[in-house]
């Protein structure tokens, strides 16, 4: 009987202890877990991790710790150490959407499209009527190429958050990817309507609205993207041309010459308006114009002036008889890169007239070989 309640005293003792170890560890386990937290607090995301290591290794089978370190990493930029604590986390408790979301977001930033887009699949499986992670998953398979299944995402997120003007913003980049410039364009303005600021969307709508033939409305954009980025040279170049694109000159060589003076030192702004003069010289046959478009060229010092800079001046000095300095700068622009392939079929014409045929159609086969790519180019070499 004493025997009997010797062990009965040791095993109670056992348990007292095994239970005393038990809520230490537990009580130690919530320390780290919360000094993890009142590190990253403080942006110490070192002594975080430290804090979440010693989580894990109390407690292997936690999936917050294992969160909470991948969540570290992946604000450290870690992205590879990031992914291994948030797959483990994931595997600890599959039904927890957080990993999911995160491990979307650390396989994003690594460049792996489609398996962000697996994961964020994952939480939609879950819970599919919160937007953000619906939108997420709708970014991931544009950027992998798969606009068409963005598209329904899309629909849904406008239905769910219709103020999102990102999810309308992308709505027209998958429309527009799958060649429905209509319905791109509407998402587009609703995008830029629901934020004016919005400079990204309003720079893929002007550039759609000059691809399906409304220069004007373009214009109004780019007016719009100059006044909200004022400080911006090429703001200013990028109105100036499609002014000129529209024969309004007047208004072209006005924010070009306004450019000039707030920016003297940009020699894409001279270039630009040295185009816009040419091109009235060229139209009307303006001698005044063609001085200003030579002046405009010329104030780009030609060590450093572009391939384009170099052609736009040769084709000025070609339209004021200066032959041999035109023919001298068209040479320069065949090898300052990056290289405007304009200036090869310039000089051809130039050799060939000179009696040069075989230098004439070499020029015209590094032109067809530099247009190769380009829409709609024609190949020269082939008419020759």
């Amino acid at each position: 009987m004493k025997r009997f309640a010797i062990g009965m005293l040791l095993a109670a003792g056992m348990a007292a202890v095994f239970v005393f170890v038990g809520i230490t560890r537990t009580s130690e386990y919530r320390r780290l877990v919360e000094a993890g937290d009142t590190a990253l607090d403080q942006d110490d995301t070192f002594l975080a991790i430290e804090a979440f290591s010693g989580a894990i290794a109390l407690r292997g089978d936690s999936m917050l710790a294992h969160l909470k370190r991948g969540q570290t990493y992946q604000r450290r930029g870690d992205l590879e150490a990031a992914r291994r604590d948030l797959t483990r986390a994931n595997a600890l408790d599959p039904a927890a959407t957080r990993p999911l979301e995160v491990l979307g977001d650390v396989s994003f930033g690594l460049g792996r499209h489609e398996d962000a887009a697996l994961h964020y699949a994952g939480y939609v499986a879950l819970d599919d009527q919160t937007p953000r992670v619906l939108y997420k998953l709708a970014l991931a398979h544009h950027s992998a190429g798969r606009a068409a299944l963005a598209i329904p995402l899309l629909r849904q997120v406008i239905e769910l958050a219709p103020e999102m003007p990102e999810a309308h913003y992308l709505l027209g980049l998958a429309l527009r990817d799958q060649d429905r410039q209509d319905e791109a364009i509407d998402a587009l303005r609703q995008a830029v309507a629901l934020s004016p600021g919005f400079t990204t969307a309003r720079e893929a709508l002007g550039a759609l609205l000059g691809v399906a033939g409304h220069p004007n409305d373009r214009i109004e954009q780019l007016e719009a993207l100059a006044a909200l980025d004022p400080n911006t040279s090429q703001r200013d170049v990028d109105l100036g041309l499609a002014y000129a694109g529209v024969d309004r000159t007047d208004m072209a060589v006005l924010s070009l010459g306004r450019a000039s003076e707030e920016h003297p030192e940009e020699a894409h702004v001279y270039a630009a308006l040295g185009r816009v003069w040419l091109d009235i010289a060229r139209t009307t046959d303006d001698r005044t114009a063609l001085t200003k478009s030579i002046g405009a060229l010329q104030s780009i010092p030609q060590a450093t002036a572009s391939s384009e800079a170099l052609t736009l001046l040769a084709r000025a000095l070609l339209l004021a008889g200066e032959l041999e300095e035109a023919v001298v700068l068209l040479e320069l622009a065949t090898v300052r890169y990056p290289l405007d392939p304009s200036a090869f079929a310039e000089l051809a014409d130039l050799v060939e007239q000179a009696g040069d045929l075989p230098r004439a159609r070499q020029l015209l086969v590094a032109h067809d070989t530099l247009t190769a790519h380009v829409p709609g180019a024609r190949r020269l070499a082939r008419v020759r």
